[in-house]
């Protein structure tokens, strides 16, 4: 066997590795890039059921166009009961934080009250910061407007001609190979794509139920813990964490008591959506390990922030699927190789 044996795999690998780093080189573009792939993953079912009795643009078209009013008319409904509390929840910031400097585990140690006690001094900051800046924030969600148009754009392109591209790319590698690149697209794009609506599903699901209980409850800031913990569903394992540990620890400023209830209420959703909600929606499909989560969430991080946070399990899922296919074509050359030495040899043993 030769190295030409292995072109295929040897671009494939390239080809994926530069496509990566432009998250790290070129974060604006592939932000862009991004968001429209994860749109199309999202819409192409929609499309291809129009598509049998519509054109191709035109499906691409009205699917768009409902999803784009779907959204914001979700967006109008969720900021009229989402913005009003955040902003009181900011405003209170520093008495909530004032308040957990007084809970009795946090005055029993010492260690811990000097620790946290830099912390609550910057959170005071950044939520008198962020008060400040609300103005600000809005003025840039307005000039993002063009990354807005360009990324609607870039998603009905790839809805009206996603295969097209497709095979366009596949072709670019060797023609005997052409099969094998079309079929590892199509993994990797139906694992995106199982792994996406699976993330907002339990997102959706994981912030109702959130904003249920805080609300029946009768506790405050219920739309901010929910969409705190609706957030961080999209950064597995960490993230439930985290926001389990951000509802509980602020409720303790209430009563301790309910923060012991509402940490087992935390703790009985966690389990409910990793031994039920994950397996039916997600099932054996990733086939990720947990250690390999964590790892590729705090390189993620180290690297790009919280977007690589975010990426970090979609990048690994496109790593695991090409590392698999080009180890699998080494076997079955490999195999080919083997068989074709032994045809070679069986005259020779006559």
């Amino acid at each position: 066997m030769h190295l030409k044996d292995y072109r295929t795999s040897i671009l494939l690998g390239i080809t994926f590795t530069l496509l990566l780093s432009t998250f790290w080189f070129m974060p604006q573009l592939a932000f862009i890039i991004f968001i429209s792939m994860l749109l199309q993953l999202l819409l192409t079912p929609l499309v291809e059921k129009l598509h049998s009795r519509l054109p191709r643009a035109l499906s691409a078209g009205l699917v768009l166009i409902a999803f784009v009013l779907l959204a914001i008319g979700l967006l109008a409904v969720v900021s009229s009961t989402f913005i009003p509390t955040f902003t009181r929840f900011i405003t209170d910031f520093p008495q909530i934080t004032e308040k957990l400097q007084t809970l009795p585990l946090l005055q029993d140690s010492q260690f811990l009250n000097d620790e946290l006690d830099n912390l609550w001094q910057e959170l005071k900051s950044v939520s008198v910061d962020a008060l400040k800046s609300s103005l600000t924030l809005l003025l840039s969600v307005f000039s993002k407007f063009i990354d807005i148009v360009i990324i609607l754009f870039v998603t009905f392109y790839l809805l009206k001609d996603g295969e097209l591209i497709k095979s366009y790319l596949a072709s670019r590698f060797p023609t005997h190979d052409y099969q094998r690149v079309m079929k590892l697209f199509n993994r990797i794009l139906a694992a995106l794509r199982t792994y996406i609506c699976s993330q907002l599903i339990i997102c959706c699901i994981t912030a109702v139920v959130v904003f249920l209980y805080f609300t029946l409850r009768g506790l405050p800031y219920g739309s901010v813990f929910a969409m705190v913990s609706g957030t961080c569903e999209f950064i597995p394992v960490l993230g439930p964490t985290v926001a389990s540990a951000f509802g509980t620890l602020l409720t303790a400023t209430e009563d301790p008591f309910v923060a012991l209830q509402t940490a087992g209420f935390y703790l009985v959703l966690t389990q409910v959506n990793h031994n039920l909600v994950y397996p039916t929606l997600i099932g054996k499909s990733l086939n990720l390990h947990p250690i390999a989560i964590i790892l590729g969430i705090i390189l993620g991080g180290e690297l790009l922030g919280a977007p690589g946070m975010f990426l970090a399990v979609p990048f690994i899922v496109i790593c695991k699927l090409v590392i698999e296919d080009i180890y699998q074509n080494r076997l079955e050359m490999r195999q080919r190789y083997n068989c074709s030495r032994w045809m070679a040899k069986r005259p020779e043993d006559h």
